[in-house]
């Protein structure tokens, strides 16, 4: 009895802003990565992100095995990225005095 096998696609996709996401979710794949990295089992990230199906997580996981240089690289890009978002955000928003500001807010009256 011979098998039939079926070729399964990843469930990645970049959406418009090039994020790579799973599965039509708004879960990223770095975010499925990360988990994955700091030990959490398939089972531990669909339950973290009811979204994602099991099936899916496992072939994400399948995916950055056999791909992780491209992987990394990508990660390292979108690091850099929300660095350098960051930094412009510092720069746009004057930080001193943040929580006194946000204080009196909260408590005009103060």
């Amino acid at each position: 009895m011979t098998m039939a096998i079926i070729v399964e696609n990843t469930p990645l996709a970049p959406d418009s802003q090039g994020v790579v996401r799973v599965a039509n979710t708004r879960v990223t794949l770095d975010t499925v990565v990360t988990a994955f990295l700091e030990g959490c089992t398939p089972e531990e990230i669909r339950e973290q992100y009811p979204s994602l199906q099991l099936p899916d997580i496992y072939l994400v996981i399948g995916y950055y095995l056999r791909h992780q240089d491209a992987v990394h690289t990508y990660l390292a890009e979108r690091q850099q990225q929300a660095n350098l978002i960051r930094q412009q955000a510092e720069q746009r928003f004057n930080q001193v005095g943040i929580r006194d500001r946000l204080m009196a807010r909260r408590h005009p009256s103060r």
